[in-house]
């Protein structure tokens, strides 16, 4: 029998991506002490006070089928919190709960893409991206934004991108760059949205972990909330990736269609987790910027260690939980030097191949072992890189 071109295909033909992870994850299995600096999986675990609230809800009986698009009232926690930090308009009636930021991705898609439609993205990305759009039938269309360019994309490259597409997803701040877009950068997006009639789709799941300048929504931009489905997540705000609850963001009519779509596909987000993520939004800034500060602590750490050598170059990471380092100047690729890395001291980083052709020659390392651990290996790291360079 065979299986559709869409599923076969939705990785591509130079693979997910994942290797070295599952190479890394696989000597863990067997006993071996890897210090795992792979994805943006967070070294504390949920607050006890939010899993406190996941309880209650459950053994109080919201056990049951939950409402779709969501419960009113995290929808209108969600709407607040949004409304607060953008200064846009936002209601229940624009908020639509998903299984996480990556269902949101591929709902988003679906909404805003027909079969064969081409659907813009910015290399470097995070490493579903290309397979979410080929997932939905549409076909995946990179455009870089290079290194020297502090991984900023041109908007002239968008333009000359843009003709015939349908959509744009972007991430600020940025997987796997640590990049927040400029507003002069943002201003770029939405004109070339506006001038060729594009969906902008917006990944903000890092909106809580800025470490320098500002994160500006492009739907708060002139024009673009009606063009523009924002997605977000618990997962890095409050450190509940494994409860699996996000949102889409956008204007009432596509988020109607949205829950349509989650009828038939994943028929809702239980209430108990959605009555968690309720009782944790409602918290505030607070919890937020407790479950943020590791990953500034360990930033300032890879910062003062960068400083004292002269192999890796990296631009300081605005946000999220990860840095990108340029390692060109040892002579290998970023796939090669993350094997060696692996091999030899059981430090698993990613290569910046992962994430698209732009950040070839790069690693991405994340941020996310506790800070002593984080520093003898950040250290080791540098080390090996400056012996290489040798």
């Amino acid at each position: 029998m065979t299986l559709s071109h869409r599923i076969t295909h939705i990785i591509g033909t130079g693979g997910d991506g994942w290797g070295l992870f599952y190479k890394a994850r696989a000597m863990v299995e067997a006993g071996q002490p890897v210090t795992e600096l792979t994805i943006g999986e967070h070294d504390i675990r949920t607050d006890p006070s939010i899993l406190a609230a996941m309880d209650r809800a459950a053994r109080g009986g919201h056990t049951g089928y939950a409402t779709i698009p969501g419960t009113d009232g995290l929808r209108d926690v969600v709407a607040a919190r949004v409304q607060a930090r953008t200064g846009v308009s936002t209601t229940r009636a624009n908020v639509l709960i998903t299984p996480g930021g990556q269902s949101g991705l591929f709902a988003a898609h679906h909404a805003v893409c027909d079969e064969g439609d081409r659907a813009l993205f910015i290399d470097p990305y995070y490493a579903t991206y290309p397979g979410t759009i080929r997932g939905v039938g549409a076909v995946a269309v990179p455009v870089p934004a290079r290194a020297e360019d502090a991984f900023q994309p041109r908007a002239a490259d968008l333009a000359a991108a843009a003709p015939g597409a349908r959509s744009l997803l972007v991430n600020t701040p940025n997987n796997p760059t640590g990049a927040i877009y400029a507003r002069a950068t943002l201003d770029g997006i939405a004109q070339v949205c506006t001038d060729h009639d594009l969906w902008l789709i917006s990944d903000e799941v890092y909106d809580t972990q800025v470490w320098e300048g500002d994160h500006l929504s492009p739907r708060a931009l002139p024009g673009m909330a009606d063009r523009t489905l924002v997605i977000g997540s618990m997962s890095k705000s409050h450190a509940m990736t494994g409860s699996r609850i996000g949102w889409i963001v956008g204007p009432e009519e596509a988020i109607a269609r949205l829950a349509a779509l989650a009828i038939h596909t994943t028929y809702g987000v239980p209430g108990f987790i959605q009555d968690a993520a309720q009782f944790a939004l409602r918290q505030g800034i607070g919890m937020e910027q407790e479950i943020a500060a590791p990953f500034a602590r360990r930033r300032a750490i890879a910062l003062e260690i960068l400083k004292r050598q002269t192999t890796i170059r990296a631009l300081p990471p605005q946000g999220a939980m990860y840095m990108m380092l340029d390692i060109r100047q040892t002579g290998l690729s970023g796939e090669a030097f993350a094997e060696s890395l692996l091999d030899t001291h059981m430090i698993a980083v990613m290569p910046g191949e992962s994430f698209g052709q732009a950040p070839a020659g790069h690693i991405r390392v994340a941020l996310t072992v506790d800070d002593a651990r984080f520093t003898e290996a950040f250290q080791t790291l540098v080390d090996h890189a400056t012996a290489l360079a040798i």
